[in-house]
């Protein structure tokens, strides 16, 4: 089993790559590099226990960067899984600060067009999709063995900052428990490649009004850590649908 975990940004990463410590994952040693370059074959972050392969890549924030960091990675090397993972907001009050969340559905929440109607998702316009689906027997499966919640994870390219922004997402999304900005890039990447996705969130905020004196980000990178140090067993024990 080779696993790719995509973050945003190095911390997330850090906390990734230490609960796969925990879990007796070590490095190999550096990453391989394509011949005639100095361009690292996969990952900077590999991490291996017992023929399985752990690849921790922060692709950076937002779907753009998730979606192209993703798609370069897995044009480089084959992957069995990719987990989209790192800390986002959670709605209160399924989702509270330092709990998890395991993606059921993964949603591009603000992919579409504004309406004297309202939103109009990209669907609606008769363009693409702005939900994919992780494996359901593998969501119930992670989502116990980490004690988390499991419902809709939103990705948005905005990150939300009112009352009427939560309540308009809330009013198409009702059963959604979190919001983070990378999930859906990187699902539609490895969709691209035939390669089933994750998305595994802990949460650091409620959504609603931007108030950064309630984040909780340290203690949302320490349940992610938690999180990762759990994961590998239901992991390494499912077996990859081929496409």
């Amino acid at each position: 089993m080779r696993v790719l975990v995509v973050t945003a940004v190095a911390a997330e990463a850090d906390s990734v790559a230490a609960g796969l410590a925990r879990a007796g994952y070590v490095s190999p040693g550096p990453a391989p590099v394509r011949p005639g370059t100095a361009q690292p074959l996969e990952p900077p972050v590999r991490l291996c226990a017992g023929g399985h392969e752990m690849h921790v890549l922060p692709a950076g924030v937002g779907p753009a960067a998730a979606a192209a960091g993703t798609a370069l990675a897995l044009g480089r090397a084959r992957y069995d899984l990719v987990v989209s993972a790192g800390i986002g907001g959670g709605f209160a009050p399924v989702a509270p600060l330092g709990t998890l969340v395991v993606a059921s559905n993964i949603v591009a929440a603000d992919l579409g067009a504004e309406s004297p109607e309202g939103f109009l998702p990209v669907t609606a316009l008769g363009f693409g999709r702005d939900t994919l689906t992780p494996p359901a027997e593998l969501c119930r499966a992670v989502a116990e063995a980490l004690g988390a919640r499991s419902g809709p994870v939103l990705t948005v390219s905005t990150a939300t900052g009112t009352a009427r922004r939560t309540a308009e997402l809330l009013d198409r999304h009702p059963s959604a428990v979190a919001e983070a900005m990378e999930g859906f890039g990187v699902a539609e990447a490895a969709a691209q490649y035939g390669v089933e996705a994750l998305e595994i969130r802990a949460v650091s905020n409620s959504v609603g009004p931007r108030d950064r004196s309630a984040w909780r980000i340290g203690d949302a990178l320490a349940a992610l850590t938690d999180a990762f140090g759990k994961l590998p067993p239901v992991l390494e024990s499912w077996t990859p649908h081929e496409h």
